[in-house]
Order: C-alpha cells, then sequence, then structure tokens
C-alpha cells in the first residue's frame, strides 16, 4: 500500500470536532491523507458557540514544528486559529526558515458565534509575515475585508452587491505579497468563490459557482475546505482544480450531514 501525503494542520481544538484539528483530521482521512497536527489554542466550545479561548505557549508551537518538520516529509500545511500574535509569530518563524511546500493560510478571525480568535498583533503578523509565505490564502469575504483594513461584509450578502468588491479585496491581499487568494463565498448567496492566481506572469480570475444548501449542519465548513484544498494540492491536483475538488467536498459534507448538538451542528467529513 503506497505512503499516503502528510498534511501538517496548525490550527486549534474544538471539543465538538466541527472544526479545527479533531475536524482536519477526518478531513484528512476521507481523502486518503495522513494528517500530522500542531496545535496553537483550546476553546472551550460546543455546537452553540466559543465561550473560552487559551492560546498555547509559543516555545512548545515552536518545538512542536520542528520536531515535526525534522521527521516527516510534509506535503502541505493548513494553518486555521493561531489564537494570538506570539503565537502566530512562532508559526511565521517556521515558515520562513523551512520555507514548507503547499502552504494554505485560512486565516481564523472570528468564529461564527462572534468570539475574537485571533488579536490585533496576530492580524499583523499574518499581513506582514504570513500572507507572503503561502501558496494560498483562504479567507471568507468578511476575512478579506479585515485583512485588506477595509469594512467587513455583512453574512448574507447578495453576491451581486459583493462580487464587485471582490477584485479589490483581492488585489490589496496580492500587494502583501499573496500569491493566490481564493475569498470564499459561505457568507453571500448564492456562496460562489473567487479565485484569483498569478499565471504566466498576469493575475487571474476566476468564479467558482456554489448553490445554497438550507441546513443548520454548517460548522467548520472553512476548516474543511481549507484542509481539502491542502489535501488535492498534495495529491498533485493544480489550484483551480484543487479549489473545485475542495468546494465539493464541503457541499457533499453538508449534504450527508446528521443532526449533532442543540446549535449550528457539524459537516459530515466521510459523506
Amino acid at each position: 500500500m503506497p505512503t499516503p501525503p502528510v498534511i501538517l494542520s496548525i490550527a486549534g481544538y474544538d471539543p465538538s470536532s466541527g472544526a479545527g484539528i479533531t475536524a482536519d483530521i477526518k478531513t484528512a482521512a476521507a481523502l486518503d491523507c495522513y494528517a500530522a497536527t500542531c496545535l496553537t489554542a483550546v476553546t472551550v466550545q460546543s455546537t452553540q458557540g466559543v465561550y473560552r479561548v487559551r492560546a498555547l505557549e509559543p516555545e512548545l508551537i515552536s518545538e512542536t514544528l520542528a520536531a515535526l518538520a525534522d521527521d516527516l516529509d510534509i506535503a502541505a500545511i493548513r494553518i486555521g486559529m493561531l489564537g494570538s500574535g506570539e503565537v502566530a509569530a512562532a508559526v511565521a518563524g517556521f515558515l520562513e526558515e523551512r520555507a514548507p511546500r503547499n502552504v494554505v493560510l485560512d486565516p481564523v478571525i472570528r468564529s461564527s458565534s462572534g468570539t475574537a480568535l485571533l488579536d490585533a498583533a496576530g492580524l499583523d503578523v499574518l499581513r506582514r509575515r504570513m500572507i507572503a509565505r503561502s501558496e494560498v490564502i483562504t479567507p471568507n469575504v468578511a476575512e478579506a475585508a479585515i485583512l485588506a483594513g477595509m469594512e467587513p461584509y455583512g453574512e448574507g450578502s447578495a453576491w451581486e452587491s459583493a462580487a464587485p468588491q471582490l477584485p479589490a479585496l483581492a488585489s490589496h491581499l496580492h500587494d502583501m505579497g499573496a500569491r493566490a487568494v481564493v475569498i470564499t463565498g459561505g457568507h453571500v448567496n448564492p456562496p460562489n468563490d473567487f479565485l484569483v492566481q498569478w499565471r504566466n506572469g498576469k493575475l487571474t480570475e476566476e468564479i467558482v459557482p456554489g448553490k445554497h444548501i438550507e441546513s443548520r449542519s454548517t460548522h467548520g465548513t472553512g476548516c474543511a475546505f481549507a484542509t481539502a484544498l491542502a489535501c488535492r494540492l498534495a495529491l498533485g491536483d493544480d489550484l483551480s482544480s484543487a479549489v473545485r475538488t475542495a468546494k465539493d467536498y464541503v457541499r457533499r459534507a453538508i449534504l450527508s450531514a446528521y443532526p449533532l448538538g442543540k446549535g449550528v451542528g457539524p459537516l459530515n467529513h466521510f459523506g
């Protein structure tokens, strides 16, 4: 049996396993990859929201990443919740020192319930040190606006009103050094994704269409998308194909989800 590609998830811990490290492990397993992990923060949360966040010591992050990189052939990385500026700096230092391939940066800034998951210092590290070290970044529309220093978009915006602003958002992120940007559409309707990447010396734009699914099992869609994207890059897909396959994976995971909890339930990662 061939050895599966190793995907490194650098993310926080969600005890309900809808998002974060444990969800990334499920996503990687579903896509025939092996997940190694580096925990950045622990949370108190359930399907009903995030109640408390505690970032881990940055020295522990640095030591874990060094140990894994020395031992494993890491084919791709998904970076999610960082929790603090100190942790973000530790991860940025790892990227600068090791220059790993296929880094997917998922800028987790706030939870769906509104809890802050990254401080101002962490945002600064994302902008100055991490965006340019990533193969692709995968913010939703609101996260892209925050990173670009623009007014955040409200959830549920119509695609027709959001779409004209997306090239400007992507342009700001490319000015920060981004090689490729996928502005995910989960917060607009319909949920189309907007992919901008450098090809043959010029920026190309691509709209990846989506269709709204009425479901209360959507917790962790951003994590699942970013991890699935990392897996497909590790398996050899080009970026455009990887984005489309990752989006379809999330769609199927929502459609096949079963009800869990009293709030926004998780996907079915093996659906």
